[in-house]
Formats: structure tokens, sequence, C-alpha cells
């Protein structure tokens, strides 16, 4: 399990972000206080608070490809 925190400034960047995320099998959660939602789910995205950071959790240890896709959205 790998964990981030990304920054999603726009619907255009929710939009990105979703449309990378969905190319992977794996299980993504985002979690933003103490909501968790699907990273592949874009009204689960938009029911979270956007002008704060959002955690995010890969549910693998083999993510670089993914981390390398997400990398202008990664914060920390």
């Amino acid at each position: 399990m790998k964990k981030c925190t990304i920054q999603l400034a726009s619907i255009k960047d929710v939009r990105e972000f979703v449309d990378t995320v969905t190319k992977y099998e794996m299980e993504i959660d985002l979690s933003s206080g103490r909501y968790v939602v699907d990273a592949k789910s874009i009204m689960g995205i938009f029911s979270l608070d956007l002008l704060n950071p959002i955690g995010v959790t890969i549910h693998s240890d083999d993510c670089a490809d993914l981390l390398n896709d997400l990398k202008k959205f990664i914060i920390d």
C-alpha cells in the first residue's frame, strides 16, 4: 500500500485524474477529513473538499507507473 497527497485545482484536473486512474486495475481511494471515496468515481471526488489537499491510498505495492502518471498532481 502506498500513500501520497494530491491537489486537484480545477474540473479539468479532476477529469484528467479520473481518466488516469481508471487505466489501472488496482483499488485507489481518496480521503479528505473523515470521508473516503473511490478515486475512479468522478461524482465521489466532487463530494470532497477540493480546496484542500486530498490523501491518496493505492492498494498495491506495484504502483510506480501510476505514481509517475500522477506526478503533476502530487504535492508531497
